[in-house]
């Protein structure tokens, strides 16, 4: 694997060069361009505050930066891997032509969406400003946020090894990509953007904060890394719960290291996987 790893070094300019042309492709002929990128998220973080917040009344004060604080690392992971999946098939011809390093291809996905990440965390920090000016009691940095970049890094971590996965696997069976569509999907609600974590710990299920359901619902790092945005960006709150008001809970870092094993362990045998199962593209029909 270090193999690899000094030869992708040396095709880095190809890299940064196809990185550049992921930006260019998406907005191709686009009025707004790169604000397209904000348009869903934010779209999506107004319809959950106007049901959540305003028809069902859960009682969270400015639960749009909430929701949002968890929903932004969340895109950007289900975007890296969708887009990575037809990474391999879409350039087939080139493939098939010259020779590089095949892994370019889904990491140029996975980088292209992570610059879109720091745009996206650049217009939340506007908006906590926002927020700040009208509201000038209201604290819109916290010190955690120190933590961002950590956080940022094992998202980007874990979002590169299931990329190279899926993008080796969808190249032999394009049912790879359907099935990571639908997967996604149902992340999304094993995720607590909508929700808050302290809500899973305070079920009938899982009265205690460290019971057996809450510590399987941690076992998905995704989730994990979704609260951990959340809290480290925004200050606690208590959260209403269907079994009374729950207090929040504190940054688990157990969790956390958990999940940046994890992640560190899916990269690294996803690079192995995707090394083997690459030599086999050209001959891809």
């Amino acid at each position: 694997m270090i193999e690899e790893l000094r030869e992708l070094w040396r095709f880095r300019e190809l890299l940064i060069s196809m990185v550049q042309r992921e930006l260019r492709i998406r907005y191709k002929n686009s009025a707004l361009g790169f604000l397209w990128s904000f348009v869903n998220p934010l779209a999506t973080t107004a319809v959950m505050t106007l049901v959540f917040n305003r028809l069902l009344q859960n009682g969270v004060e400015n639960y749009s930066a909430y929701v949002l604080a968890a929903y932004l690392p969340f895109m950007f992971f289900q975007s890296s891997v969708l887009d990575s999946a037809q990474s391999i098939l879409g350039s087939l011809p080139l493939v098939k032509k010259i020779y590089f390093p095949r892994e370019i291809l889904p990491l140029a996905s996975v980088i292209s969406n992570f610059i879109h990440l720091l745009l996206g965390f650049v217009v939340f920090f506007l908006l906590l400003l926002g927020v700040y000016i009208l509201h000038p009691k209201v604290v819109p940095f916290q010190l955690t946020t120190i933590y961002l970049p950590f956080l940022m890094l094992i998202s980007f971590i874990l979002s590169v090894g299931l990329s190279l996965i899926v993008s080796a696997l969808n190249t032999y069976y394009e049912d790879v990509k359907y099935m990571m569509s639908v997967a996604m999907y149902l992340l999304f609600f094993l995720c607590p953007v909508m929700y808050f974590e302290e809500g899973i710990a305070n079920t009938n299920m899982n009265v205690h904060s460290h019971g057996l359901w809450f510590k399987l619902y941690n076992l998905n790092p995704v989730a994990v890394l979704s609260d951990a945005y959340r809290k480290i960006l925004l200050a606690p709150q208590p959260i209403h719960t269907p079994n009374g008001l729950a207090q929040p809970l504190p940054i688990m870092w157990n969790y956390v290291g958990y999940a940046f094993v994890i992640s560190t362990l899916i990269m690294i045998g996803g690079y192995r996987m995707f090394n083997r199962m690459k030599w086999g593209f050209v001959e891809r029909p």
